[in-house]
């Protein structure tokens, strides 16, 4: 199947690559023309233009977006609409908002142009473990799609499915990530509290690594820490500074729209704003207040 991939960061690289090992055709476009050279090298089709992608794909397109969410998608889809024909399809494979992806349906519908919105996980492992796919949109469009699905996925039947209407997949996949902020953080402060009981002299590698066996808390995140810790026991040289993609703040605020109590997940993401904080004028305050109201010491700057 023909497919045009806009959008050529590490990620839509390897989802690029795992397709044309699938036996598709990508005709690929990016801001960065190294970027575009990288896939072709793998077999991909360059195109210098979103028009010359549109020219080198046979209608009904089934167009790929991998740019970051907010303006440069709707940047984007502006740019490519008149060069569309009805019945296109154009894919979001990004970490758009849901919202958003409802609004931008009903645009394109007006032009009679499908949308569908792939909420994607796997990260830079999916190029050889597949990706997981949340998928929203029209059955017809969907139904058009699968062998991409099915390429791009970790088997045919196994890690993509249709989940709804368009916004469906995004919807699902910022409630994946919620839950994804708290593994995280109950893992983090496990190993932290680990690391904390000196006296015990504890290898926290060799946790990870027997955790990963047989534990009802064993995952693949668990996987990753146990290679990380392989590689850096101590975590030298890393700084405790932990960024969001903006899907934690969107699943909280859903949360409060629907009135769900979502506690673990609010408070991991307020742990990840915290660790932004070099100098917190909150931990200065705190202190400075149990020196005011029952005279604990005050340690000084030096």
């Amino acid at each position: 199947m023909d497919i045009g991939m806009i959008g050529l960061g590490r990620m839509g690289a390897n989802m690029a690559e795992r397709l044309l090992r699938g036996g598709h055709r990508v005709v690929a476009h990016d801001r960065n023309p190294a970027a575009v050279q990288q896939v072709v090298e793998k077999g991909a089709v360059s195109a210098d233009s979103l028009p010359a992608l549109i020219e080198q794909l046979p209608p009904p397109r089934a167009i790929w977006l991998m740019v970051p969410s907010g303006n440069p998608v709707d940047q984007t889809i502006q740019a490519l609409t008149p060069h569309l024909t009805p019945d296109d399809v154009v894919v979001d494979g990004g970490n758009s908002n849901y919202k958003d992806t409802l609004r931008r349906a009903e645009m394109l519908k007006g032009r009679g142009i499908h949308f569908v919105d792939v909420g994607t996980s796997g990260g830079i492992w999916g190029l050889a473990e597949g990706y997981s796919l949340m998928v929203g949109g029209n059955p017809e469009a969907v139904a058009r799609l699968k062998p991409i699905f099915q390429t791009l996925a970790p088997a045919p039947d196994k890690g993509w499915g249709h989940v709804g209407p368009s916004g469906a997949g995004h919807f699902v996949k910022m409630i994946h990530n919620g839950i994804e902020y708290g593994l995280m953080e109950a893992y983090a402060e496990g190993f932290a509290l680990l690391k904390r009981k000196s006296d015990l002299k504890l290898d926290l590698h060799q946790i990870a690594e027997l955790w990963r066996y047989g534990s009802v808390i064993r995952s693949w995140l668990l996987d990753l820490i146990a290679k990380a810790l392989g590689e850096n026991p101590d975590l030298g040289g890393i700084k405790p500074y932990v960024e969001d993609s903006g899907e934690g703040r969107w699943t909280v605020a859903e949360a409060i729209d629907l009135d769900v109590s979502t506690p673990v997940i609010t408070l991991s993401l307020l742990r990840r704003l915290r660790s932004r904080e070099e100098e917190s004028f909150a931990d200065r305050l705190l202190a400075m207040m149990r020196y005011q109201f029952g005279g604990h010491r005050l340690k000084k700057e030096e």
